[in-house]
């Protein structure tokens, strides 16, 4: 399958201008469902749709797409095959449509790794066709700000020295991070490069639910420290990370000397559950906590405030870099706010993040 006479991988091109869609799946029914959701979209433009992916290349070449969304599992070709080759050949935002499977969930975090932007339901089971379009109409508008990958990826990258948070004493520290589109594949590059004796790790990234499972799954398998998806009333322990479950805000608060994640269905916040906004700002709450918190790559504003938040009771706050961000959206709504103390690529963050315990120690001594 040749994609060589697709144009070179640029930003996506209209700043004002409708993005382009193709919309790839091999079920009739599903691409009217998808198509009807997103045609009167001011700002949208489904130029095509394609029923697998040798459709959709053609397309692609013909038409020259912003974005296409992509089924997982087809004939002739899966979907999965088809978006390694798509990232070698011609990269684009591509939004994966799976369903809620145990294979499907799998082959979807496979896919976010090869390069997808986002991952959505499929419509059908607890999703109403009304709320998958709603969250694939403002993800699509979104990608405007997509970069295309750099040559070298920063996630491939071999870190230039190991991290040691021995310094930290268990129960002191405490890592937040908030992440949304692009984030599943730097939180993977920023946790298989961290120690597994480190802080207790509170991710909130937007995904989900079932797909949030087994993602953190997958990064158990792959990081040096201990992966869950959270659980209500869940300890906070050293040494492992904890993904908040899609569609469940996660909070953090003091029990006595513990530290214990508390589950929320809270009305959603910028439109997401969970929100970054959420846990950034529990975690503000605490005393006696040295708290370095993370803004990373994803669209819109959500964790702007709650890193503000942070910043102002004394937490190290982090920025994800432009230079490394699939979409700068959120970095950038925390920077301007002056919410962020570092703005660094994730190459940089392990041992900044370190650097930051250091100087947050030395502070307390003073």
């Amino acid at each position: 399958m040749a994609l060589s006479q697709a144009r070179a991988a640029e930003p996506v091109r209209q700043p004002g201008g409708a993005v382009r869609v193709v919309v790839v799946d091999d079920s009739a029914i599903v691409r009217k469902l998808l198509v009807d959701g997103l045609k009167n979209e001011p700002g949208i433009e489904v130029v095509g749709t394609a029923a697998d992916p040798y459709q959709a290349r053609d397309l692609i070449v013909r038409l020259e797409p912003d974005v296409i969304t992509l089924d997982i599992e087809m004939p002739r070709m899966d979907g999965l095959s088809f978006l390694r080759k798509l990232m070698e050949h011609r990269p684009m935002p591509v939004i994966i449509i799976s369903s809620l499977t145990q294979r499907g969930s799998a082959t979807a975090i496979e896919a976010l790794r090869a390069g997808a932007i986002d991952v959505i339901p499929k419509p059908g089971g607890p999703y109403s066709i009304g709320e998958i379009t709603e969250t694939l109409r403002g993800k699509i508008l979104g990608i405007r700000e997509w970069k295309a990958p750099r040559a070298v990826s920063v996630r491939d990258a071999v870190p230039t020295a190991a991290v040691s948070f021995d310094h930290v004493r268990p129960g002191h520290g405490l890592i937040a991070i908030g992440a949304s589109t692009g984030g599943p594949q730097a939180i993977e590059a920023l946790l298989t490069r961290l120690p597994a004796a480190c802080p207790p790790i509170l991710i909130a990234q937007h995904m989900p639910e079932h797909f949030t499972r087994t993602y953190a799954e997958r990064l158990d398998k792959i990081c040096p420290m201990r992966v869950v998806e959270a659980c209500d009333r869940q300890v906070v322990e050293q040494g492992v990370a904890y993904v908040a479950p899609g569609n469940r805000h996660m909070l953090v608060e003091r029990d006595g000397v513990r530290l214990v994640l508390r589950l929320s269905d809270a009305p959603t916040v910028h439109h997401q559950r969970p929100s970054v906004d959420v846990l950034f700002h529990s975690v503000a709450k605490l005393r006696a906590v040295k708290i370095v918190a993370l803004l990373l790559t994803g669209m819109g504003q959500d964790g702007a405030d709650g890193l503000l938040d942070l910043r102002q009771r004394g937490a190290e706050t982090i920025a994800e870099h432009e230079q490394s961000c699939v979409v700068f959206g959120m970095p950038r709504e925390a920077i301007a706010r002056n919410a962020a103390g570092h703005v660094a690529s994730l190459l940089r963050m392990p041992s900044l993040i370190a650097d930051c315990f250091t100087k947050l120690l030395a502070a307390k001594s003073h």
